[in-house]
């Protein structure tokens, strides 16, 4: 077992799963602001220092995306926030691309850039403690897209992005995410994203990349949000294992979700129902932003200060998410 697959299993086991925390200082500020809350510097690491010492750290969350600014900070007991975390059992991580831009040669797509300087700032985010990392890559659907074009150069960006982190020992979560964003069908969304993570793993393939050493962080198959075709949980969870069977090679461990623009209830039993469903080997977990702390920041956004009330609030949106990790999730836990 190498130390890269050893991270992985030590945030992906047993029920634990991803908190993605990473929001950058712009998404945060929209975040806090449409909660009535004002984001400055000491705001946005109460909310977050509020989560990193709940109670279901420990049995929950197995990892935790950082951003840059949030990974330099310490907690009121002093610790760092990598620190923080690591006293609860759990992997502090930083996201690490700097943000998706205008592909050149297709403007309507995104490329994701942060590739210049990334070796020297991966040996800094080490020394503070980061043992795995993020990289987003962003692709729509249409009639006409994702384009090869789109389709290669985001793959091949999570591949020199990936060498470079297993260079550095840390764990690298790829994140090729296929938006729900359209009218498309959960069909096209299976053939398109299954194309999407087919050529990512050809591209970690070339680029000598340790599978057992990586975290895929895919979207489920879903319809796209404007699509008049809707279709069961049941039905999204088998098309979420077909496309996952048909694209991912053997040797990767885990595969933590991502919430993409789903309620809290709807990516717990989406996940829930995959896991019930899931005759593979590979680890389902979660790796969700929204999806964990949504309830969380709106009573917090009610009194600041209340802290011990949000925490219940989050231990018990993480305790169904780590429930559905493990296909033991059921609506009726959810009004206990």
């Amino acid at each position: 077992m190498s130390e890269l697959n050893n991270i992985v299993l030590k945030i992906l086991s047993n029920g634990k799963g991803i908190l993605a925390a990473d929001e950058s200082t712009g998404t945060m500020t929209k975040r806090l602001g449409a909660v009535g809350v004002e984001s400055t510097t000491e705001n946005r690491l109460l909310f977050r220092e509020t989560l990193f010492s709940s109670e279901s750290m420990k049995k929950c969350i197995g990892g935790v995306i950082l951003y840059d600014e949030t990974i330099k900070q310490n907690s009121k007991s002093k610790k760092t926030i990598p620190e923080l975390i690591s006293t609860s059992g759990a992997v502090p991580g930083i996201k690490v691309d700097t943000g998706a831009k205008v592909l050149a040669g297709s403007p309507d797509e995104k490329i994701t850039e942060g590739l210049d300087g990334l070796r020297e700032r991966l040996k800094e985010y080490y020394k503070l403690g980061a043992r795995f990392t993020k990289w987003r890559g962003v692709y729509i659907i249409s009639d006409k897209y994702p384009s090869k074009l789109s389709i290669h150069s985001n793959a091949h960006a999570l591949a020199r992005y990936s060498s470079l982190v297993q260079e550095s020992g840390m764990v690298p979560i790829i994140e090729p995410e296929v938006l729900m964003d359209g009218e498309h069908s959960a069909e096209d969304c299976l053939i398109k994203t299954t194309k999407v993570i087919k050529e990512c793993f050809e591209e970690l393939n070339k680029n000598n990349v340790d599978l057992k050493g990586v975290i895929l962080k895919p979207n489920m198959i879903l319809p796209g949000s404007g699509s008049t075709k809707k279709i069961s949980n049941e039905e999204i969870a088998k098309l979420t294992l077909k496309c996952l069977k048909n694209s991912v090679p053997k040797e990767v461990p885990g595969i933590a979700f991502l919430s993409g623009g789903q309620t809290e209830i709807e990516a717990t039993e989406n996940l829930n129902l995959i896991n019930k469903y899931n005759d593979t080997n590979f680890i389902m977990s979660y790796s969700y932003g929204r999806a964990l702390q949504q309830s969380a920041i709106k009573f917090w956004s009610k009194d600041i200060k209340n802290i011990e009330g949000t925490q219940k609030i989050f231990n018990h949106r993480a305790n169904m998410c780590s429930l559905a990790a493990q296909g033991k999730w059921s609506k009726e836990l959810e009004a206990k």
